[in-house]
């Protein structure tokens, strides 16, 4: 993988939990997300970048 592929997934990671993490517990329950589950979530999606 190039560097600017790299960067790119953690662009996403980084934007993904950002986003996630600011949302409050009901919005997240609204996703069916919980705090924890945010990372995984973040990192599934950089994933596929």
């Amino acid at each position: 993988m190039n560097i600017a592929a790299s960067f790119r997934k953690w662009n996403s990671f980084r934007r993904t939990v950002r986003e996630l993490e600011s949302l409050d517990d009901r919005a997240l329950h609204d996703l069916g997300l919980t705090r924890g589950e945010i990372r995984f979530v973040a990192r599934n999606q950089a994933a596929r970048v």
